[in-house]
């Protein structure tokens, strides 16, 4: 299979996901917009969250059963009405709700990433699995930026009348240059969905890498959720386009996942994944060291991102190793419980920055990050899953 095509996924899953994370630069302006607190307004972004952790349990598991490219342009379509409800909010209520529908059906990135898999081979398939990872990860960071320009120029409205737009030329792309894939599924989608319980009961492997990602996303989350708020409380009251900016920071750390993509092709994909835990640690340590300072958010960002995307590309890796007729269904469930952590961890984030400001941001930060590594190194866990 060319590598074109997956750079194509690559791009597309970096469009929808952005869906999910245009609102972080924006929480302080959507608290002066609807004139109401912080807290409140940060319950946006849980809601996009949870929505697209939901989205992933319902619709993913459907690309071991349906036509994929059809199933693509349907979500697609639909995200583009749930964004343009976005644009239209009268009031906060209103905002929460749209964006828990967006998050809901952007879940097309988790369509292409097995997709990607299947494509590739168990030869290439790390090094596939990283370039959509890749894509996916920028379209995360570059979003803030994106989002975070608009608003300062047009208003935060105008972000989400452009991303409406964009999913419609995705699944016309999408649905023109993909190749056919043929479902292995054939039955009912309630006996679909009973089979995620038995993947998750036989499948230790499942159970830690899932673990470990929603450790790690909810340390990732617990930070992009309240750093518009830091930012705004610094000298001199950075808005959301310096906000945004950072996403473009991120991109440095993002590009780990070609490399590590390629890495967990000819070692052992657990190194990289427990690698990753430490880097979480280190990050977090920057950021309440040196947290106060633009230099300093800089430099965590940069390694933040770096841990995330290392440990989510070999994670990804580990968990198509495991059946190839089920790769949607363990993808559903591997990261329904990731964007749960993320969910959770923006609540945490949340609360910890109205009870202690920064230093309770990094403290939930590095907690997680810690207990991600202790996972890693439990023997029992290690030795559920020595078949690898």
């Amino acid at each position: 299979m060319k590598r074109s095509i997956f750079w194509l996924m690559a791009g597309a899953a970096g469009v929808v996901v952005a869906n999910n994370y245009y609102n972080q630069p924006l929480l302080a302006d959507f608290a002066l917009a609807f004139h109401t607190s912080e807290g409140q307004a940060g319950t946006v972004s849980v809601a996009a969250q949870t929505g697209y952790a939901l989205g992933l349990l319902l619709f993913v598991p459907l690309g071991d059963k349906l036509e994929r490219r059809s199933m693509l342009r349907t979500l697609l379509c639909i995200a583009s009405v749930a964004l343009a409800a976005i644009a239209l909010s009268p009031t906060l209520n209103w905002l929460v709700a749209a964006s828990f529908l967006t998050g809901l059906v952007s879940v097309a990135p988790q369509l292409l990433t097995p997709f990607a898999a299947q494509l590739a081979g168990p030869q290439q398939r790390g090094q596939a699995v990283g370039i959509v990872m890749f894509g996916l990860l920028c379209g995360i960071l570059v979003s803030r930026t994106i989002s975070g320009s608009i608003a300062q120029h047009f208003g935060w409205r105008a972000v989400y009348w452009v991303a409406a737009a964009a999913m419609l030329v995705t699944a016309a792309v999408l649905s023109r240059m993909l190749p056919n894939a043929q479902p292995t599924y054939s039955g009912s989608y309630r006996r679909l969905m009973g089979s995620l319980w038995t993947l998750v009961r036989e499948e230790p492997l499942i159970r830690q890498t899932s673990a470990i990602a929603a450790l790690q996303f909810a340390a990732f989350s617990a930070f992009w959720a309240t750093l518009a708020f830091h930012l705004r409380a610094m000298d001199p009251h950075y808005g959301s386009e310096v906000a945004g900016l950072f996403g473009l920071v991120g991109v440095v750390g993002a590009s780990a996942s070609t490399g590590a993509g390629k890495l967990i092709d000819t070692r052992n994909p657990r190194h990289v994944v427990l690698a990753s835990g430490a880097i979480f640690v280190v990050a977090f340590a920057i950021l309440a060291a040196t947290g106060n300072t633009v230099a300093g958010l800089v430099a965590g960002v940069i390694v933040l991102d770096l841990g995330l995307q290392s440990g989510h590309v070999a994670n990804m890796a580990r968990n198509m190793s495991i059946k190839s007729d089920a790769m949607s269904r363990i993808n559903t469930l591997y990261m329904t419980i990731r964007f749960a952590g993320g969910a959770l961890g923006s609540s945490l984030g949340i609360w910890a920055w109205s009870v202690w400001q920064w230093p309770g941001v990094c403290a939930v930060g590095l907690g997680l990050g810690c207990v991600s590594v202790m996972i890693q190194l439990r023997p029992s866990m290690a030795d559920a899953v020595q078949r690898e």
